[in-house]
């Protein structure tokens, strides 16, 4: 292990910062960090860190205080998040979807003493900002219209030395604050200690072996370049941004994904791993530059955010070669199991279901599938909520007592999502327990994600999302929205009589809505919430 410039040494545990430092002191004039022409090198990087963790300082944040990110995918805001933890402070992230209210409740409920946004949202922080009772000092990255203190300015008048009289978290300290949902005025925010970023550096460091799977190969920090193309204030954004840095790869930044703009940086910058939401995944496969051979450097593509079809994930094998890795968290366990490309390609061919899994438990983690109401585990085969406890789970919903209680038991977090582990450990998800289907004569489930899945299976269906609408005789029924190629001609009474033949009569959608294109979230998912307001009435 190389040693850490004396500069750099302090008394208090190494920190994921400090793995980070050690690459960023070394070979200062290797890349960084990259979005499009705005190119850092290390040192550039390490100096321009250390100069926003004084501006930070200088207006008045102290170890313990809340700050609110508000960012959008640039180089700047990566560093800004490694300030909030260079000076001990905890980072809130204020992803873009909240409306006004929800946004306004978050920064509250968070205790952000300050917010840092992009220029391009300082209006809708303002306006967050000016609810709050803590009245939170407004900062921007870069001039904006708004009464926004410009960070950048700030920093660029401050020392490039690391500041000092920075104290360890506590074990139990909340260093990471990520929005998971809630409601108008109660929003959920999944808090994390800095056993999670120790989780992370053990991971990224220890070679992948068949006892602890890992999404990410062994990285070399002179040649791997890492494209981050989900959103930085996103677990999925934040944890492979970190994960290169932490193994001194380089890190692009792309600021919006779009399938031939992601192409031509994946190709250009050679990009050597990234991470897709699998409709960025989907889009990519799709286009007309997608073919063999396109990124003779890129050996890792990650899934992960939501269920990913198994003949979308064989298309990319077949597209890109053996590079296609899975990872399952959600907001509450960042990392519950994972799949290496090395173990798909390994084991898909004689065990073909093993494409709908999502691999098995990361290391020191533990899962087990319970019914509802009950800590027994159920056997192989049973379908049921899957519970974990390990070092990626969550503290708790930041000030929120009584939904940690509900979410929290002995250690073992309740996930919502529905799925069984076979006799080998490898966990099959099914559903989210919110997604059920509950319909037929005898009132049984559904599972969109069976249905889903089938559905890509479909010539002519790019993307596919299953929900169920209020029926009088059976309570709900199944409908279907399908993303259709441009020159496809699918017939519905088709769709639904190769769903009925495959799936069986329970499963038949009672309509299917032909679309051009789903509706998507910020961080790239299927917009359930978005098809249901427009189509269902």
């Amino acid at each position: 292990m190389p040693m850490i410039v004396k500069a750099e040494q302090t008394s208090a545990p190494r920190t994921y910062l400090d793995h980070i430092l050690e690459h960023w002191h070394k070979d200062e004039d290797a890349e960084a960090l990259v979005q499009g022409g705005y190119r850092l090198t290390r040192g550039e990087a390490r100096r321009r860190l250390f100069a926003l963790g004084h501006a930070l300082r200088g207006q008045g944040l102290a170890p313990g205080d809340g700050v609110g990110l508000f960012l959008a995918n640039r180089v700047d805001s990566v560093l800004v998040q490694l300030a909030v933890h260079l000076i001990g402070c905890r980072v809130v992230f204020l992803p873009p979807e909240p409306g006004p209210g929800e946004l306004a409740a978050l920064v509250e409920q968070s205790r952000a003493r300050a917010v840092v946004t992009d220029p391009l949202f300082a209006e809708r922080a303002a306006d967050a900002a000016g609810r709050s009772v803590h009245a939170p000092t407004l900062l921007s990255l870069g001039p904006c219209a708004q009464p926004c203190t410009d960070l950048l300015a700030l920093a660029a008048a401050c020392p490039a030395e690391r500041p000092d009289g920075v104290p360890a978290p506590a074990a139990d300290e909340a260093v990471t604050v990520l929005y998971t949902g809630g409601t108008l005025g109660r929003p959920k925010l999944a808090a994390h200690s800095h056993r999670l970023y120790d989780t992370l550096v053990d991971l990224a460091e220890d070679a992948p072996c068949d006892s602890r799977p890992t999404v990410f190969p062994t990285m070399d920090p002179d040649t791997d370049r890492v494209l981050v193309s989900t959103l930085l204030t996103h677990g999925s954004g934040h944890l492979t941004s970190v994960q290169a840095l932490v193994t001194g790869s380089a890190l692009v930044v792309l600021p919006e994904f779009e399938a031939g703009a992601a192409l031509a940086v994946l190709r250009e910058e050679r990009i050597t791993a990234t991470m897709f939401v699998p409709p960025m995944l989907y889009a990519l496969l799709d286009h007309p530059e997608c073919t063999a051979g396109a990124l003779p450097a890129l050996r890792r593509i990650v899934v992960g955010g939501a269920a990913c079809s198994p003949s979308r994930m064989q298309q990319t094998v077949e597209v890109f070669g053996p590079v296609l890795s899975q990872g399952y968290g959600q907001s509450e366990a960042l990392g519950i199991a994972a799949f290496g490309a090395e173990e798909l390609a390994s084991q898909a061919p004689r065990r073909p279901e093993l494409w709908r899994s999502c691999g098995r438990a990361i290391s020191d983690t533990e899962i087990e599938i319970r019914a509802e109401d009950s800590t027994a585990a159920l056997p192989a085969g049973r379908v049921g909520e899957v519970c974990v406890r390990g070092e990626t789970v969550m503290l708790g919903y930041y000030e929120d007592p009584e939904r940690t209680a509900a979410a929290l038991h002995d250690g073992w977090l309740r996930t919502g999502d529905l799925g069984y582990l076979d006799a080998d450990g490898y966990l099959y998800l099914v559903d989210r327990a919110k997604d059920i289907i509950v319909t037929g004569s005898t009132s049984d489930n559904v599972y969109s994600r069976v249905l889903e899945d089938f559905l890509l299976t479909l010539p002519g269906v790019r993307n596919a999302a299953a929900l169920g609408v209020p029926d009088e005789e059976y309570g709900e029924a199944v409908q279907v929205f399908l993303a259709t190629a441009e020159d496809a001609d699918v017939d519905p009474g088709a769709v639904g009589a190769a769903v009925t033949a495959e799936l069986g009569e329970l499963y038949t959608p009672r309509k299917t809505v032909l679309l051009d294109r789903l509706p998507t979230t910020k961080v790239g998912k299927v917009d359930k919430k978005a098809l249901r307001a427009a189509w269902v009435g």
